[in-house]
């Protein structure tokens, strides 16, 4: 087996703020998505977390993509925030079909647990991952470091769910590139997050983070060595514009790289 396909976005693709650096001057709001998939190949999608969408919303997603993109999505707050696992299947299952609209497009769901959600409630997560569809793919984001034990790892391993590798302020980096040896499902997920949410413009690089990622770029490819997917996601807060940091991390693994100023008018091929 050959190294896993590597697929590479940003977190969401709606920012008004990228217009210019990103998006052609003048883009519509509703050309977002369709020139967005003119430079990457995966998107994950955020608004998922606060209610799921209506259907025409979700075969909308899928009419302006090509085939072969990619959405990864969260699940909903509703069960992760407010539920806590406990008695949510309902909504689980809501959510799935839902999702299942996108077809072939639709890539692993994100759980991600709030900050204050701990190995204290261990037996709801528990309880709760059976329920998942086998027929998709979830990674779980924790933002506590406690949740990093051998218990963690053998149980998500049990249900083929990935650890989602979050480069934020929950987890140590050096934590993460061990975590890279040590796979709990057959994809990756990864997420570049940054310290904090101080930066509010979104049009440009604010913050250096070269070493990032020059360490990640080395790291990558170790975990390409044990699975079959890689999908990876940078937020606006990483360093201040999401597609630059993406563009950034695929010229150091070798991956090509799209110049924004040829994302403009096109004709379509889907």
């Amino acid at each position: 087996m050959g190294p896993a396909r590597l697929r590479l976005g940003t977190q969401g693709w709606n920012y008004p703020a990228w217009i210019g650096p990103f998006y052609p001057e003048g883009t519509r709001p509703v050309d977002f998505l369709r020139t967005f998939t003119r430079a990457f190949e995966a998107v994950e999608i955020d608004s998922t977390f606060y209610a799921i969408p209506p259907a025409s919303t979700v075969r909308g997603w899928a009419s302006r993509t090509p085939p072969e993109f990619t959405f990864t999505c969260k699940l909903p707050q509703e069960i992760t925030h407010e539920r806590r696992f406990v008695d949510a299947v309902d909504v689980l299952l809501a959510f799935t079909d839902r999702m299942r609209e996108l077809g072939p497009r639709l890539g692993p769901i994100l759980i991600q647990c709030g900050p204050d959600f701990s190995p204290a409630e261990l037996e709801a997560f528990a309880a709760f991952l059976p329920a998942l569809p086998k027929d998709l793919r979830f990674a779980v984001e924790f933002r506590q470091a406690a949740w990093v034990r051998k218990r963690t790892l053998a149980l998500l391993k049990r249900h083929g769910v990935a650890l989602a590798l979050s480069d934020g302020r929950w987890i140590p980096r050096e934590w993460l590139f061990k975590l890279c040896e040590q796979p709990t499902a057959d994809f990756a997920y990864l997420r570049w997050m940054g310290p904090d949410r101080t930066i509010v413009d979104y049009s440009r690089l604010q913050v250096d983070r070269s070493s990032e990622l020059d360490a990640w770029s080395r790291m990558i490819p170790v975990l390409q060595a044990q699975v079959r997917e890689v999908y990876g996601f940078v937020n606006n807060h990483f360093a201040g514009h999401g597609p630059a940091s993406v563009r950034m991390l695929q010229e150091r693994l070798g991956v090509s790289t799209v110049d924004p100023n040829s994302i403009g008018d096109q004709p379509s091929l889907f």
